[in-house]
């Protein structure tokens, strides 16, 4: 009976141990990737307050590059960096990629211009973006002039006359715009109702390809561009939804951004490994446009992402 006992006692623990294993196994790998996407702000330009403006980080080891300055993107960053995202320091907020000029997406930029050089940045960050984004820094500078003089002639200790400053690449067209050891970035140019230029990026890293849309309507660059990437993050409305707005609005979303059957239809065709849902128009409807999707025919792996949310 005592040899009964001690087995039965082995062999509860072995499944303890298997179990708590088994499920820390897969966070650990997720540490272990090279190459993460934190989900800074997953909003529109709706105020919702828990999501802030859209952006994005791709991290690649300890490098890491935005895509777009949303409202609250210094304040997500560090919201990151509390949670163990240990390379969202002030001095790696360096490198922004916009994909285009509309208000909710930019709103962040002056944040992501000074405050991280308050913080101790010692170089300028480098804007990618369509044209008019140099006009926009330009004018930012100017518009922040007097905090600038008194931040650099006045009492507070400045360890950098650099950190502020934008160095500005306009991107004409499309195709490589960026590259390091680490990272190559490719531009995509999309459809955005008016907007003559907006674009979606392609990040290609060590261990993966990586998809993000920005504001776009059915655009077939971004899913040739994905063609069995590893993560597509794509903007999406509801198309249940949509049926609850005006005329004019039913008019503005369908020409300027993506329904979730189009999505699902043209996801299909480019097949990423895992699809992820931001910037999403709800209109009253829960937040089930992962249904929707597979009601319109996508059936593969799709997730509505949340602030802070790391794949």
């Amino acid at each position: 009976m005592r040899c009964s006992r001690m087995s039965i006692a082995f062999f509860a623990l072995a499944i303890v141990v298997w179990a708590a294993f088994t499920e820390f196994a897969t966070p650990v790998e997720a540490l272990q990737a090279r190459t993460q996407i934190v989900m800074l702000g997953t909003g529109s330009p709706n105020p919702t307050p828990d999501q802030s403006g859209p952006a994005t980080a791709i991290v690649v080891d300890q490098q890491v590059y935005l895509v777009d300055a949303g409202p609250g993107i210094v304040r997500r960053v560090e919201s990151a960096r509390l949670n163990g995202m240990e390379p969202f320091n002030a001095g790696n907020l360096n490198k922004v990629f916009l994909t285009h000029l509309h208000s909710d997406h930019t709103l962040g930029l002056p944040d992501l211009m000074f405050s991280p050089w308050v913080l101790g940045r010692m170089e300028a960050i480098s804007v990618y973006g369509p044209p008019g984004t140099r006009r926009m820094t330009d004018h930012l500078e100017e518009a922040w002039s007097e905090d600038i003089y008194m931040r650099l002639f006045g009492l507070e200790p400045q360890p950098s006359t650099e950190g502020y400053k934008a160095l500005t690449h306009e991107i004409e067209g499309s195709g490589l715009i960026y590259s390091d050891e680490l990272v190559q970035v490719f531009a995509i140019p999309v459809n955005h109702g008016s907007w003559p230029v907006a674009y979606g990026y392609k990040f290609v890293t060590p261990d993966r390809v990586i998809v993000i849309s920005g504001d776009a309507g059915p655009s077939p660059t971004l899913f040739e561009a994905c063609d069995g990437c590893d993560v597509l993050i794509h903007e999406v409305y509801s198309s249940v939804g949509l049926e609850s707005r005006p005329p004019e609005w039913q008019r503005y979303h369908r020409s300027y951004h993506t329904s979730t059957v189009e999505l699902a239809k043209l996801a299909q065709q480019s097949n990423p490994d895992l699809l992820v849902l931001y910037h999403q128009l709800l209109w009253g409807v829960p937040d089930n446009l992962a249904g929707e999707m597979k009601a319109g025919g996508y059936l593969g792996r799709v997730v509505s992402a949340r602030d802070l949310d790391v794949f």
